[in-house]
């Protein structure tokens, strides 16, 4: 049996596969409502085969957007237009469906990649970003605002208040964005983090408020409902976040209650250097999932049915998560199942698309 293609329960969430489509950015969402886009985009990844879809990161207030153009859930007209696409994709497919919460910090007012990704002026749509200390980002003339601690405090109140709309829109599962660089992953890391107060300097300090908003998060949701967080194993720059660090942060989640944590890597620092190849960040998940047994999910490269056999089979995490690969191929469960010997469920107007030599691929 493909291991694979084996289920695996998280809380009250039972998921049929290991397969995890990632939160990809779409850049589409007007004043943070999602659009008809959305409903297209979500709508053919919600037909693919895979055990659970997460929708973008998406912004817990205005100023946590990484453009003007992303998805946000911190008012009732966002929620609503949530709502809309939601149905919209439900309507004609069972497959669970997270959500990504996060915020941008001094990251944010960027305009779209394909208009260059450089930082929006103020007189160009853009607006003041936040960080944890006054240092901007490789490449940005405008300086991220310090956090003081009450607006710290104002912080973890949206990201609980915006976990309290996932839940009310039935969303399955909620992952915090701790990871590339973000406003999360800027408390954590020290090059980003120059704070000499309760949030800066020890690993303890830095780790606080990341801690706060998970904690705040899950104390808004159901008992048994799935929370995780994505976290950079290592900033891949020397002297910044590394694996040890994230071991610890780990275990300190783990004591809290988190329920997955999906291990990536870098996006904080432009002086990066990352050793690019087929399952390159893998070693992180193991190296987090060996110390503390949390479900892990594995990223990085990750584009062979064989290649992701073998990391779920030799227990180097416990899912898989595609991006760019399922945006190339929507369909790359179904392949996957088809080389492994597996089923997938197709929709049922699909059903005639079974090849005649794969007489078991649908089941």
């Amino acid at each position: 049996m493909s291991q694979l293609f084996s289920p695996y329960t998280l809380g009250d969430l039972t998921l049929a596969n290991r397969i995890v489509i990632a939160p990809m950015c779409q850049y589409s969402a007007e004043d943070g409502r999602a659009t008809d886009w959305h409903i297209i985009h979500l709508g053919h990844l919600a037909l693919s085969g895979a055990g659970l879809l997460f929708l973008e990161a998406t912004a817990v207030e205005p100023e946590g957007r990484i453009s003007p153009f992303d998805l946000g859930l911190w008012s009732d007209e966002t929620e609503a237009a949530l709502a809309k696409a939601l149905a919209a994709v439900r309507a004609h497919s069972n497959m669970p469906i997270g959500i990504q919460l996060g915020h941008a910090g001094r990251k944010a007012s960027v305009a779209q990649p394909w208009a260059g990704g450089g930082q929006l002026g103020l007189d160009q749509g853009g607006w003041q970003t936040l960080a944890p200390s006054a240092v901007a980002f490789e490449g940005h003339a405008r300086a991220p605002h310090a956090l003081t601690a009450d607006e710290i405090a104002r912080l973890v109140e949206s990201f609980a208040l915006a976990a309290k709309r996932s839940v009310r829109l039935g969303l399955d599962a909620i992952e915090l964005h701790g990871a590339h660089g973000y406003l999360l992953h800027q408390f954590l890391s020290p090059l980003s983090n120059r704070r000499e107060d309760a949030y800066g300097g020890s690993l303890e300090n830095r780790m606080r408020f990341p801690l706060a908003v998970f904690e705040a998060v899950k104390a808004a949701v159901p008992s048994a409902f799935p929370v995780g967080i994505r976290v950079s194993g290592t900033d891949w720059v020397e002297g910044g976040w590394d694996i040890e660090q994230t071991l610890t942060f780990a275990s300190a989640l783990q004591a809290r209650g988190c329920s997955f944590i999906d291990v990536s890597g870098g996006g904080l620092s432009a002086a990066q250097k990352i050793p690019l190849g087929p399952s390159y960040q893998v070693p992180l998940a193991r190296a987090v999932k060996q110390a503390t047994g949390l479900p892990t999910i594995a990223v990085g490269l990750i584009t062979e049915a064989d290649q992701a056999e073998a990391i779920i089979g030799t227990g180097d995490a416990d899912f898989v998560a595609l991006a760019r690969g399922m945006l190339y191929d929507p369909r790359w469960p179904w392949h996957a199942a088809a080389q492994l010997g597996a089923t997938v469920k197709p929709p049922s107007q699909y059903l005639r698309s079974q090849p005649r030599q794969l007489r078991n691929l649908f089941g």
